[in-house]
């Protein structure tokens, strides 16, 4: 009887492919595979899409924006905050566990997970960003990036494709980058940009060799070439060649205009493979997510909810609210009437003034509700791509932040080029 059920549950599992493929909708399974993504829904105007990734740590729906915790911990929240708050995957840095508390103490800990008590899924960055972020510490070679200790200053660390798989191989992070050669945006130096290509696309081999989780950690290679489509196409004809389970795009948000953001952003996601995930690093504005959801990202992070949090601001469907403002001292309603998180429900935008950038607690209060907002915005893109409104729900999104029409060139150009009019 096992064995005819067996036979039947495959037969079932093969007509469900063959339908959900018909329907352009894709799933990707593998009983040894870390990682699993299945596209539940399309739009049928963007490239918009829906998506559950599962992960040995759990399921997390696409879109979905990532909080960053750099050093383990999301600055004023606590792991079972953000785990109430509905949070199912968060970011930490590499370069910087790896320097502290490092991958010793990692280990011994049972990895990151343990370490902070977080159940749910994690996400590492490579360390290459600080390439950029740092790059007066560093210097760049074949060999890898050789940095200035920030504590001291006199030190050294070197950090090499094969040192940063060994720091998140001790992280146990479920989504782990290749260390990437990352040149600015504002350089138009091609020569070093076409140099950066190319060495990316080695130190991936080099991150892929000296992976030692493979069964249980995810290595996602980063598309680079800055501003030059040329570059990006090759980057990312050279990464898709490689067996790997998802897709990063690196390299923007450094000073570029927002038309060429966009423009890099549409080209480089429509180079990836439709049946696995595409992360588009550092972005964590409410109108850049929408925009690039419509474009076909899933993945998204960025420390700006949690940063702008400690700077007293408060997040919304229609901008930022500064609670220094002389203007909310009587002010008794909450930050955000619809929101419902727990600062929302407790707490006015009068009491709020009175302590932000002064009192600790103020910036567990804000930054309880700039999370929750992003986890709203983004279940708000899921709920409509679903429903068949997606169109709809962005040109809604953006009358109320614009509400004389008066829309940035770039968002009207970037959104017609998914075919969404906002003057229609």
């Amino acid at each position: 009887m096992s064995s005819i059920l067996l036979r039947l549950s495959k037969v079932q599992l093969i007509h469900n492919l063959n339908k959900n493929h018909d329907k352009g909708i894709f799933t990707m399974h593998n009983e040894r595979n870390p990682l699993v993504f299945n596209i539940l829904a399309e739009c049928e105007t963007t490239k918009a899409r829906v998506g559950k990734m599962i992960l040995p740590h759990g399921e997390v729906d696409t879109p979905v924006f990532m909080p960053v915790g750099t050093q383990g911990t999301l600055k004023g929240l606590l792991p079972g905050q953000l785990e109430n708050l509905g949070v199912q995957i968060v970011l930490s840095n590499t370069y910087h566990l790896g320097t502290h508390p490092g991958p010793e103490i990692l280990k011994k800990a049972g990895g990151l997970h343990n370490f902070m008590g977080w159940k749910q899924c994690l996400l590492t960055d490579s360390g290459g960003f600080q390439m950029v972020s740092l790059l007066k510490l560093a210097e760049i070679t074949e060999e890898g990036v050789k940095f200035q200790s920030l504590n001291d200053q006199k030190s050294e660390v070197m950090l090499t494709p094969e040192h940063s798989i060994e720091i998140q191989n001790a992280i146990g992070a479920d989504i782990i980058m290749q260390l990437d050669d990352v040149v600015k945006t504002t350089n138009l130096d091609k020569k070093r940009i076409e140099e950066s290509v190319h060495r990316t696309t080695r130190w991936l081999d080099r991150c892929l060799n000296a992976h030692g989780n493979p069964d249980t950690q995810n290595i996602f290679p980063i598309v680079q070439g800055t501003l030059f489509e040329d570059l990006r196409k090759i980057s990312a004809s050279d990464l898709v060649q490689r067996n790997v389970r998802g897709y990063a795009i690196g390299g923007l948000s450094g000073g570029e205009s927002k038309m060429d953001f966009s423009k890099i952003v549409r080209l480089t996601a429509s180079l990836l493979p439709k049946e696995k995930p595409r992360y588009l690093m550092g972005v964590g504005f409410a109108t850049d997510i929408i925009v690039c959801c419509a474009m076909g990202v899933d993945m998204f992070d960025c420390v700006f909810p949690t940063r702008t949090a400690r700077f007293g601001c408060a997040l919304t469907m229609t901008g930022q609210l500064s609670l220094k403002q002389k203007q909310y001292k009587k002010d008794f309603n909450p930050i955000d009437k619809d929101c419902t998180c727990s600062t929302c429900r407790t707490y006015t935008r009068a009491y709020l003034h009175g302590i932000v950038t002064i009192q600790p607690v103020a910036c567990n209060l804000l930054t309880v509700h700039n999370v929750a907002f992003q986890l709203r915005l983004m279940k708000s893109i899921r709920d409509s791509i679903k429903e068949g409104r997606f169109p709809d729900f962005v040109k809604n999104f953006v009358n109320d932040l614009y509400p004389e029409k008066d829309y940035p060139e770039w968002v009207t150009t970037a959104l017609a080029s998914v075919n969404i009019n906002l003057n229609e």
